[in-house]
């Protein structure tokens, strides 16, 4: 397998800046990158930057995805965009993985397009890895590939994130809960009770049951399994709650003298919070199904997060994560076969 990861240059708010600064640290720690984007751009910007170190190679591009929802509908029509070719390198065995901060749904299209899922899937997930307070990571998904799913789609995301914390966070025998809104097995929506029911009988899964919003990030569970669409508001509700967070803090530590006093002796440890809790810290979340190392990061990344989501591409790409996800998902295809027949699908 080809050791490099792929980096659109051209994706992001701040593009291509950005990935640019942050396949300079990448490539510093031995991390080969390759930068996908117009050639005389980033030649131009690598040369302000005191040229290329050594590790980082250029792949023309010449075209840009845009940030809106007609990038994602067009893609077929778009071969010669930095995301599109940066893919095909995945494809071609070229690259190891692709790291983009460009738009989602376009790198989701793109992906099904040039790499197509594995065998089994039904539908693709984007996992995000959170940390827990008791240190110790989870896996979040889908946080926001599919708005609508069915129950045989969570079991299949049970068993791409047992996989994916097993092989890259070595994570013995992950224990994976249910998103609800209670604990007992008869509340929640249809999807949950009929998931619950699936997970229940499953073979090869370490099932805890039901997980409230509020245990989140108790550490309770390794994989936490909801639709996409309530995985995306928990996870933008996080983020929107850290930031009110610390803004709160800070404002609190500036109100008196003696604030001040106890702000500053606090300051390391808080630091340290929001380092822990800080986007950046998670990089890109991959992109759980298809037939490559995918990973989206945030659009509005700088290069320390860009650095880190390069760092989490290439650990999990040489971790074997490809490999687990293919061997997780046999009995998982199985079983959501038997379901469908069931359903009458």
């Amino acid at each position: 397998m080809a050791d490099a990861i792929v980096l659109d240059a051209m994706g992001g708010d701040d593009a291509p800046a950005a990935p640019l600064d942050g396949a300079i640290i990448a490539a510093a720690e031995g991390i080969p990158v390759i930068l996908v984007g117009d050639s005389e751009v980033l030649g131009r910007e690598l040369n302000n930057r005191g040229g290329a170190p050594h590790g980082l190679r250029i792949v023309h591009a010449p075209d840009i995805v845009g940030m809106g929802d007609k990038a994602a509908r067009e893609v077929r029509r778009q071969r010669e965009t930095s995301l599109y070719v940066g893919t095909e390198l995945v494809r071609d065995g070229e690259a190891a993985a692709l790291v983009t901060m460009g738009n989602t749904g376009a790198a989701m299209a793109t992906a099904l397009v040039v790499l197509g899922r594995l065998k089994g899937v039904e539908r693709p997930a984007l996992g995000a890895v959170i940390p827990s307070v008791l240190d110790r990571p989870f896996m979040l998904l889908d946080v926001g590939a599919n708005a609508d799913a069915r129950a045989s789609h969570l079991l299949q995301f049970a068993h791409m994130g047992s996989a994916y914390m097993r092989s890259v966070h070595h994570v013995e025998s992950p224990r994976v809960a249910l998103l609800s809104i209670g604990e007992e097995s008869s509340k929640g929506s249809t999807l949950v009770t009929e998931t619950h029911s699936l997970l229940e009988r499953t073979e090869g899964l370490r099932f805890i049951g039901n997980i409230e919003s509020r245990e989140l990030l108790s550490g309770n569970a390794d994989v936490i399994v909801t639709d996409g669409f309530t995985g995306n508001i928990c996870i933008k509700l996080a983020e929107g709650l850290v930031e009110v967070l610390f803004a709160q803090m800070r404002t609190a530590a500036r109100s008196s003298l003696r604030s001040k006093v106890g702000g500053a002796l606090l300051l390391p440890s808080l630091r340290g919070v929001r380092d822990r809790l800080d986007y950046r810290a998670f990089g890109a979340v991959p992109l759980l199904g298809v037939q490559g190392g995918v990973f989206i990061g945030h659009g509005r990344s700088d290069g320390a997060a860009v650095a880190t989501a390069l760092r989490n591409a290439y650990q999990a790409a040489h971790g074997g994560m490809l490999g687990a996800l293919e061997g997780a998902l046999q009995p998982s295809s199985r079983a959501a076969s038997d379901t469908a027949v069931s359903d009458g699908v």
